[in-house]
């Protein structure tokens, strides 16, 4: 068997094109093959390679793909291949492969589980290499449809009479492989190119013609495809017909269709926040199931959540925070439903757990750390009563066999992390394998109904994992433990945020610990939030010893030498620029009646009347154990001033590359920058502006377009991009070459100059909100800026007059039909947004919406629903006014 690949592809200097092959025997084995391709002009590439079978092995299937590799060998960019190039092997035929090169096709979503859940189609279908007929000479046409409407199936109709001679009745059905992928051989014998042929729809039912593909007919022999003559060299196909024995293969453009609109609708809500008759204080997956019903009362199709990884440290509120996680792969304990989980057989300790059940319940807010301790002793009794019978079912120990990997790691970090009550390591691991089991079939059922409902669960990749993790412990080499990330600062937030979390140590190890955690995902989820998606392009990393986000820099980033420093005119003195710069007027300035006691008590002396910090102070994380547990006014304010002196430097060290150099973000506001002359000065503006403007776009593209390929390859999720925020110009291709949905919000628009989003400009491929947990809920955002309320009534809902104080319903009604109705694929709003339109469900205070404020780091994530999810099934006439309102969108 002979395999002829041609492919047109230019390459860059120092590039080659290659085949990579795997053939596939028929007891299971494989072997792969990765060969270069020939070219004489760098753009076109022919190889042809022979397929031996062994007899022991003999070969059912041969897949293979192209790819681009560097002189090195190393592989720079991967053609798509979610759908494979899969043939069934045949070792007395010659198969020739005259190919385009595959790019995600633009309608990616049509490939995506999340459409397919929302439409009904078939989810997670795999191309079969089924056999197909081939003759003396054969052609094998080869198409993907994935805009075909339920009822639908594609055929060929061209120039040839063996191919319908154009005539619409007379087009030949093709078979269906998978995967929306179809397919149909031709006896080609005496045929003569060029032959045109169009791919064309029919109705399976009524076998009625119902469109021709568009555009241009395609030809088979068009003068760019090459086959080859008896001996091998490459010629014309327009002058020959094919050789005995050969097949040519053709696989290019997707069929040529519009696809219909997919238009949805959603609801966001932490799965902490849920309430119904049944939960314990908190949200749980017995719950997530039950909105799902009210999902599918009101039209919506999907469901977004926050991460639900375990966040346990030290059972204290810290551990509130979602992102902050401690497992890639473990879930969090809080979410598993006692009730489905089982009922206690001592009657009188079942009875007292449900009197909690009731006090718990009855709280306004998810009190976090109540609910740890009440579901732990729960769970704890359950599991002495009734583990070893789960744990001796056949569903448990298949579930330990396919998660050890991870389950291991993890109950080892717990049983160190946790003064554990159960006596034996063995004791430890078992009941740490039993909640995670629990939670793992719950999670599982509520994602399976959801599915059964056509509605679509969303999950949340976090960008980062908690310092004192099991995949810290186990992997610290895929860890910067020796740095931060963070935001650096924003008008929200003057001294950036700092997360504490370790940045990635970025390799291929760990893009394959990131895919493999979105393949976990991908059992519940089919969807996907990318969390604080820049830090796959550039992380904000902060040095452990500081504190704020002042004094970080981007990582990955190309820090300045002395001499790039100098060559924009600026002369380098080390100690000048990268040690804080104190003088008396910013002692005065920033202490007032303290300047004196800070002069003594933490400051030394030196020439020129400046200061520097003592050795015992001269970091930000010294200085605040310093000030640790005092908190009256003077403590506080000298210990913030104290931090704004370490912080007033021009440059910030690299923290690997050895005199290497960062001009410090917001130095050029700060009084270190007064003392530089106006020539200096001028010099700084442009190093500064360069570096934060010009200098990284490019790179961190590149760099964010390798990570977000490695982590994606093969997931059927849908991808959507938390990408809110100042970005650079790198953000918005890369994306857009990934199809991966941005996220579109009204009132952080991504145009500079303008206050507002103008809703009918969102892209199509996005998904639009009105607010996320980051952000004040609509009514509180109402409430609170009372002049960009103003302005937004006026410009935005062009209404005159004064605004009204507090958010109406109507109005709030108009701004959410306003959302529906926008381009946007998807519109995701929160549960207090859709809620805001019906005086008498919601809250009553708009304080209590707020589910997190991204500049305190110590914030309790607490926000429940004020109302059960029960009463909200039973609000007939506001669920009939919802799914109208979809319904009329067109969602």
């Amino acid at each position: 068997m002979i395999l002829k690949f041609t492919i047109r592809y230019r390459t860059s200097w120092g590039e080659s094109l290659h085949v990579a092959i795997r053939y596939h025997s028929q007891d299971g084995t494989y072997r792969s093959q990765n060969l270069p391709m020939q070219t004489d002009d760098g753009e076109l590439w022919m190889l042809e390679t022979a397929a031996l079978s062994s007899r022991h092995h003999p070969l059912s299937h041969v897949v293979y793909s192209y790819q681009v590799e560097d002189s090195d060998g190393k592989v720079l960019r991967k053609e798509w291949n979610l759908v494979p190039r899969i043939y069934h092997f045949d070792g007395s035929k010659d198969f020739l492969f005259p190919d385009l090169w595959r790019d995600r096709p633009l309608a990616y979503h049509l490939y995506s589980n999340a459409y397919l859940t929302t439409v009904g189609g078939r989810r997670d279908e795999v191309v079969e290499a089924a056999p197909i007929p081939l003759y003396r000479r054969s052609v094998v046409f080869r198409v993907s449809a994935p805009q075909l409407l339920p009822g639908q199936a594609v055929a060929v109709c061209g120039s040839h009479p063996a191919i319908g001679s154009w005539n619409p009745t007379r087009y030949l059905p093709m078979q269906y492989m998978g995967q929306h992928e179809w397919m149909l051989s031709v006896n080609a014998l005496g045929w003569l190119f060029p032959v045109e042929y169009k791919y064309v729809v029919y109705d399976k039912e009524t076998h009625a013609l119902v469109q021709w593909e568009e555009g241009d007919n395609r030809t088979i022999g068009d003068g760019g495809w090459l086959l080859g003559d008896s001996e091998g060299h490459p010629t014309d196909v327009m002058h020959h017909q094919l050789s005995d024995g050969q097949v040519l293969v053709l696989y290019g453009q997707p069929l040529r269709l519009c696809e219909a609109a997919w238009r949805i609708a959603g609801v966001a809500i932490p799965v902490f926040s849920l309430r119904s008759e049944h939960s314990y204080g908190v949200g749980d997956f017995g719950d997530l199931r039950r909105l799902v019903d009210w999902a599918v009362a009101t039209g919506m199709k999907m469901i977004q959540l926050l991460p639900v990884n375990d966040t346990t440290t030290n059972h204290l509120w810290g551990d509130s925070c979602p992102y902050n996680v401690v497992s890639c792969f473990a879930l969090h304990p809080h979410y598993v439903d006692l009730e489905a989980a089982g009922t206690l057989h001592d009657k009188q300790k079942q009875t007292l757990f449900l009197r909690r059940r009731q006090e718990l319940n009855a709280l306004p807010y998810s009190d976090y750390e109540a609910v740890d301790r009440v579901k732990n002793e729960y769970l704890e009794a359950l599991f002495s009563e009734q583990g070893h019978t789960v744990m001796g079912s056949k569903e448990f120990k298949e579930f330990v066999a396919q998660n050890e990997g991870w389950l291991k790691p993890y109950a080892a970090f717990l049983e160190r992390s946790e003064n554990s009550e159960l006596s034996e390591s063995s004791e430890h691991s078992d009941y740490t394998y039993y909640i995670q089991y629990l939670l793992h079939s719950q999670l599982q059922a509520a994602a399976d109904y959801a599915r059964s409902k056509g509605v679509a669960l969303m999950g949340d990749l976090p960008v980062g994992i908690n310092r004192d993790s099991d995949m810290t412990r186990e992997h610290p080499e895929l860890f910067h433990l020796d740095a931060q990330a963070g935001t650096p600062p924003d008008a929200s937030c003057r001294e950036g945020q700092n997360w504490g979390m370790p940045t990635y140590h970025w390799s291929d190890e760990l893009c394959g610990m990131l895919k493999q955690r979105i393949g976990q995902m991908a059992h519940y989820f089919d969807a996907l939030r990318i969390d604080h998606v820049l830090g796959y392009f550039c992380i904000w990393e902060i040095p452990t010893d500081a504190v704020s986000g002042v004094l970080g820099h981007f990582s990955p980033s190309l820090p300045l030498t002395v001499e790039e420093i100098e060559y924009f005119g600026l002369h380098f003195r080390h100690e000048l620029f990268t040690h804080p710069f104190i003088n008396d007027r910013q002692l005065d300035r920033l202490f007032g009646i303290h300047a004196n006691y800070v002069r003594e008590h933490f400051l030394e002396a030196k020439a020129y009347n400046l200061y520097e910090l003592k050795e015992e102070y001269h970091s930000q994380r010294l200085i605040a154990a310093c000030f640790d547990g005092r908190h009256d006014e003077n403590s506080l304010w000298i210990r913030d001033g104290l931090m704004q002196l370490a912080a007033n430097v021009l440059f910030v060290e690299d923290l690997r590359q050895k005199d290497m150099y960062h001009p410090r973000i917001g130095a050029i506001y700060d009084p270190v920058f007064d003392i530089l002359s106006s020539e200096e000065k001028d010099a700084y503006m442009r190093l500064y502006n360069n570096y934060f403007g010009q200098r990284h776009s490019f790179f961190w593209g590149q760099h964010a377009m390798q990570r977000l390929t490695a982590m994606l390859d093969g997931s059927r999720m849908l991808a959507c991009a938390e990408d809110l925020g100042m970005l650079p110009d790198c953000v918005e291709p890369v994306l857009d070459e990934l199809r991966i949905f941005t996220t579109e919000v009204q009132q952080l628009p991504k145009q500079q100059g303008f206050e507002f989003a103008h809703l009918d400009a969102n892209p199509t491929r996005s998904l639009c909100t009105i607010s996320t947990h980051d952000m004040a809920p609509l009514r509180l955002w109402w409430q609170e800026n009372p002049d960009r309320r103003q302005r937004y009534y006026v410009t935005m809902l062009q209404k005159e007059g004064r605004a009204p104080e507090q958010l109406p319903a109507h109005l709030a009604e108009e701004i959410i039909a306003r959302h529906l109705y926008c381009p946007s694929m998807v519109c995701m709003l929160s549960l207090q947004d859709w809620l805001s339109m019906d005086t008498m469900l919601r809250c009553k205070q708009p304080q209590q919406e707020r589910i997190n404020v991204p500049a305190d780091a110590y914030n309790r994530w607490k926000y429940r629903m004020h109302l059960t999810i029960e009463e909200l099934l039973d609000a007939e006439k506001y669920n009939n006014k919802v799914r109208t309102m979809i319904l009329r969108s067109k969602r």
